[in-house]
């Protein structure tokens, strides 16, 4: 839990407090879900707060296990790029939008399903009022699908493993087939009790908030890639340096063999070859930053460092 960015770990413990504190109070007979759950707003227990605290609730093991394991696979990364402030904000702010598309598509399921004129549906009966508290959303879904969506964007050519896939897909491609996937659920009628538009409505409102961001960067704060890249660049790394020393003495006496084969006026040239790429690497750096270097750029400065 010490590496997991603070938000992030928050964001977690309170989730599961939350389902905890559900489980509970089901066994004593209350049901914190109809309590903090996004009810419809014409539907008589709706209350404002519950745009607020249905992204917080959950419906069951599975639910809040694949919520959680997604926050904490993207999260993590996504937040030591922003940083806390910058995503809480964003996580938050995604999360009301999802819970308003998902009131705005539960009131033109109202008119569909029961064939009420727009000019009637906010005047729905008691009894009615009272049906529609059937209506409820809860999960954490809206928020950690715009995750999802801010990860693809920020690293659109990441390569991410995806259970059951044998090989890698960039993240892009990842993200535009969830999108297609809740789209094409939300427009059928398999009426399987999940709350696609607010799915969409997350996604949404991440789009919309990422791409102001980008074109208004003092607005959002620093919109930048290179400590979450940073992040993968040192998992790299890792696998590069276990990999070599799985080799063990082989790999060295390689390394070794190669170095003896050298005069002195070869290795010499050799390292002053090394030294002034490096030095281009830097003044790229110094010039247009971190994030203008290409990958095998950074690899290069990446191993002049284990170097030293």
């Amino acid at each position: 839990m010490r590496s997991i960015p603070t938000v992030t770990k928050n964001l977690l413990i309170i989730n599961i407090i939350a389902f905890i504190a559900m489980l509970v109070f089901r066994s004593k007979g209350i049901d914190l879900n109809n309590i903090f759950g996004l009810h419809f707003f014409l539907a008589s227990d709706f209350h404002i707060y519950q745009l607020f605290t249905y992204m917080f609730m959950h419906g069951g093991w599975e639910h809040i296990f694949f919520n959680m394991f997604a926050l904490w696979m993207f999260g993590c990364v996504v937040e030591r790029t922003w940083g806390p402030k910058k995503f809480l904000f964003y996580y938050i702010s995604c999360g009301l939008g999802a819970g308003v598309l998902q009131e705005v598509s539960q009131l033109i399921s109202l008119h569909v399903t029961y064939d009420i004129p727009w000019s009637d549906l906010f005047t729905v009966n008691p009894i009615l009022s009272q049906a529609l508290n059937a209506w409820t959303t809860v999960g954490a879904s809206g928020a950690i699908y715009a995750i999802l969506l801010a990860f693809g964007m920020i690293f659109p050519n990441e390569r991410i493993f995806i259970f059951p896939l044998p090989i890698p897909i960039k993240a892009k491609w990842f993200v535009i087939f969830y999108v297609a996937v809740e789209l094409f659920s939300a427009l059928g009628t398999s009426n399987d009790n999940v709350a696609h538009f607010a799915h969409l409505g997350g996604m949404l409102f991440g789009f919309l908030m990422i791409r102001y961001w980008q074109r208004h960067p003092d607005a959002g704060g620093n919109y930048g890639r290179s400590k979450g890249q940073q992040f993968f660049d040192n998992l790299r790394g890792n696998w590069e340096r276990r990999t070599r020393k799985d080799s063990g003495p082989h790999y060295q006496a390689r390394q070794q063999e190669q170095t003896r084969r050298e005069t002195d006026e070869q290795y010499n040239v050799r390292k002053q070859k090394e030294q002034d790429e490096i030095d281009i690497i830097l003044d790229k750096i110094r010039k247009s930053g971190y994030d203008s270097l290409t990958k095998e750029e950074k690899r290069k400065l990446f191993e002049a460092g284990n170097k030293k």
